[in-house]
């Protein structure tokens, strides 16, 4: 059996593993997993992952979640490029650093401003709340404002002299505000120029195939297929962006 990747492209780390298989070359199936649809908590997903939430992967009777896990796993089992995760110790430990502190200081934050300019209006059928949404940013900009002026004005990447899992990481996340019309990059010329940096690193056509969903609008009618799904939805974007 190939390994199976079980994604939805509208989530910054499952585009993170995409994006990485493909740049390397690694073979394996795609397993969409549509959690506008609520596919995430099928019993058939659940089986994969019990704690019903993407990414997840399949090697064989292997399973795993958890997307810094899956891009370790499939670093270390198809002994990708060094640049990726570093044997030097403490090259690698700055990319754990990294990863260790993006999740409460870059990709909640950042996925919240997401969410409130774009997934609650389209399945409220209300417009942006604007205070929420300004109230979100300020607290993404701390973070931003330590990578623009701290790290990346110590090197070009965030973790070493080259593009790492941090930078992957780090742009897929950046990229979800920005991609429904909240510029992360636009006030911070080092993030914007990283930003340029990782994209030539990557490929400018293998980027655009991961975020062509999350860069389209979304279609209106999705949001009317299930009305106690998207009623449900709303319920639970509300309390956690409260």
């Amino acid at each position: 059996m190939p390994l199976e990747l079980f994604l939805d492209l509208y989530s910054p780390p499952c585009r993170a593993i995409y994006i990485f298989a493909k740049k390397n070359g690694i073979p394996f199936e795609f397993r969409p997993v549509e959690l506008g649809r609520g596919e995430h908590l099928k019993p058939e997903f659940l089986k994969v992952n019990p704690l019903g939430k993407v990414p997840a992967l399949r090697d064989g009777d292997f399973l795993l979640a958890e997307s810094v896990a899956i891009l370790l796993y499939l670093s270390r089992k198809y002994q990708t490029a060094p640049y990726w995760y570093p044997p030097d110790l403490q090259a690698r430990a700055r990319v754990d650093e990294y990863l260790a502190w993006q999740h409460t200081a870059i990709q909640l934050p950042a996925t919240n401003v997401y969410l409130c300019k774009s997934l609650l209006p389209h399945f409220s059928g209300q417009p942006v709340d604007t205070v929420c949404l300004d109230r979100l940013l300020g607290k993404l900009k701390p973070a931003l404002q330590h990578l623009d002026q701290e790290v990346l004005a110590a090197k070009p990447f965030l973790a070493t002299e080259q593009v790492s899992l941090a930078d992957l990481m780090a742009f897929t996340e950046l990229m979800q505000p920005t991609a429904v019309g909240c510029d992360l990059f636009r006030d911070w010329p080092r993030l914007g120029a990283w930003r340029a940096r990782v994209e030539a690193a990557l490929g400018p056509e293998l980027v655009q195939d991961a975020h062509k969903l999350v860069l389209q609008p979304r279609d209106p009618r999705d949001a009317q297929q299930d009305p106690r799904l998207a009623q449900e939805l709303v319920h639970r974007l509300q309390e956690r962006l409260s």
